[in-house]
């Protein structure tokens, strides 16, 4: 599908010259394993090296590019001290420092009585002019290039400056020149390069207003990059209004139970949602809906009677979760209201192995249950639906495109309603869930408490956690949410085993542990604390 002039973009980024698997791990952690990722990396900083003074016009604490004749090696007596060479011109003198010399090395690239070119910053040291370990040292010949502006890349443990300014260098020697694809008046209005000299453009700063996102160069590439993603939703709608529908229509003897059994009245945001999902779903063209509410709101309930719907049409539905402890929450949730209908509520997830796996997958295949819930597990190759014709997910910002359509194509035409739970401004689900329709749940049902949501600088990571001393001694249980399972070198976010390690020294056995690497034995036990008591 894609064109062959892209193909050298998108190629492994190991076919690198010098980049071979050590660093391509490396890379794959910074940027990723294409090509093109690294066409993305744009830049964040600037070494200016264009200052170029005579030895005795050299101001200390600058950048400079000096070129000079090598006079002198003084190597070091001892391991502490350092590998000293004398150079300079005709105006002065330079010493160029190095500890944990190469002395072969060195003699080699600045021999006596030539000229080199060296660019580094100055420093004085007992009143001389020093360079300590000069960021390049080249040729006469070559000083035009080092007497430049150098881009400063974002970096990673284990790779340099050097490694990934070479490795960008490469990999933009492959951007082809494409054709222009956006409006043309649009495009001269803006006075903007062609595509490959934007990119260009923007890893060759010459002043610090090139960085920023407003400059020329980056705003062309930002445009492409939202214009590419409107496209991509543009031709996933398309694609998704060609899909014919089921016409799924139901009769009310599953749904109305169920709403008689609720302890309350659906609101009236809950009503208007569940009217548009039924009325998507009796369409003639698939369904492709997001609905979105804040936590406490009742998209549950609503995913729960389109569900039923489905049922009662004669169809299989299944709703899958981002987590186990999510799925089993829906699983508890759903499973006795649908048993007050006699339906009989499946639950699927990574932890089933054998017998008891293959005894779902057949429920599954062979359409003797209608309801499913599950995580990730349910988009597996072995698990076949006997006629899926509702699938609905949550969390949407956790599967991609790709997994929601994956779902979505092991039924035949089927409706598609994902949920979620994220605050999504207006102009972000224009941009990113454009392909969607929505529903939004704005009010929470009767005797629901109003949700206090705040935003807390981390320096005020104190106050939280007497925040939330206050609310054990009140009685109040707690969850504390942590993006990432242990300690990450390259991100500042807490991990959750460091912050459980704080509170549990703070607050002792009354603090639990759940994350996705424990046993399902030891996620159920310390899930069962939480819900019964020791563990608040």
């Amino acid at each position: 599908m894609r064109p062959d002039i892209l193909n050298p973009l998108f190629a492994e980024i190991t076919t690198l010259p010098g980049v071979g698997p050590r660093l391509a791990k490396l890379f794959e952690k910074l940027v990723g394993g294409r090509v093109v990722d690294l066409c993305w990396h744009l830049p964040s900083g600037l070494i200016d090296r264009r200052y170029a003074p005579t030895a005795a016009e050299a101001e200390a604490g600058r950048v400079a590019t000096l070129t000079v004749h090598i006079r002198n090696h003084f190597p070091c007596q001892t391991k502490r001290q350092p590998y000293r060479i004398i150079a300079g011109d005709a105006t002065g003198e330079i010493e160029l420092v190095f500890f944990h010399a190469h002395p072969d090395y060195l003699k080699k690239i600045l021999p006596v009585g030539e000229e080199r070119v060296v660019s580094g910053r100055l420093e004085r040291f007992g009143g001389r002019l020093q360079m300590s370990h000069p960021d390049h040292i080249g040729t006469v010949a070559e000083r035009t290039a080092l007497q430049s502006v150098e881009p400063v890349y974002p970096l990673t443990a284990g790779l340099s400056l050097k490694v990934v300014a070479k490795a960008v260098t490469a990999a933009l020697a492959r951007a082809p020149e494409l054709p222009e694809w956006q409006d043309g008046p649009w495009h001269a209005k803006q006075h903007w390069q062609g595509w490959r000299a934007a990119l260009i453009q923007a890893h060759a700063p010459g002043e610090e207003s090139d960085l920023v996102p407003e400059a020329p160069a980056r705003r062309r590439l930002a445009y492409d990059e939202l214009l590419a993603n409107q496209l991509a939703l543009a031709l996933i709608r398309a694609h998704q209004r060609k899909n014919r529908g089921r016409g799924v229509v139901g009769d009310g003897r599953l749904t109305d139970p169920v709403l008689a059994a609720l302890p309350f009245s659906l609101t009236m945001s809950q009503r208007q949602a569940w009217a548009e999902i039924s009325a998507d779903m009796k369409s003639e063209t698939a369904m492709l809906r997001l609905l979105q509410g804040d936590v406490g709101s009742g998209k549950t309930i609503v995913a729960l009677l389109a569900m039923l719907t489905a049922v009662e049409a004669g169809h299989q539905a299944a709703i899958m979760a981002p987590t186990e402890i999510l799925a089993r929450q829906h699983y508890q949730t759903m499973q006795p209201l649908a048993a007050a209908t006699g339906l009989e509520t499946l639950l699927l997830t990574g932890r089933d192995k054998g017998k008891a796996r293959a005894a779902a997958l057949s429920a599954i295949e062979s359409g003797e249950t209608h309801l499913i819930v599950g995580t990730h597990a349910l988009f597996q190759k072995d698990v076949a639906f006997a006629d899926l014709a509702l699938a609905v997910i949550d969390e949407q910002h956790r599967f991609g495109v790709h997994q929601r359509m994956t779902l979505a194509s092991k039924g035949r035409a089927a409706d598609v309603l994902v949920m979620t739970a994220t605050p999504i401004p207006r102009t972000l689900l224009l941009t990113s869930y454009g392909d969607m329709e929505v529903s939004r749940l704005t009010e929470k049902p009767a005797g629901r408490p109003p949700i206090d949501t705040r935003t807390l600088p981390l320096d005020r990571l104190e106050d939280v956690v007497a925040g939330v001393g206050r609310a054990l001694a009140s009685g109040t249980k707690v969850y504390w949410v942590c993006p990432l399972v242990e300690e990450s070198e390259t991100s500042d976010l807490a991990a959750t085993e460091e912050r459980f390690a704080q509170l549990h020294g703070l607050f002792g056995d009354r603090v639990g542990l759940a994350h996705g690497r424990l046993s399902p034995r030891e996620k159920d036990a310390v899930m069962e604390s939480f819900a019964e008591g020791a563990t608040d």
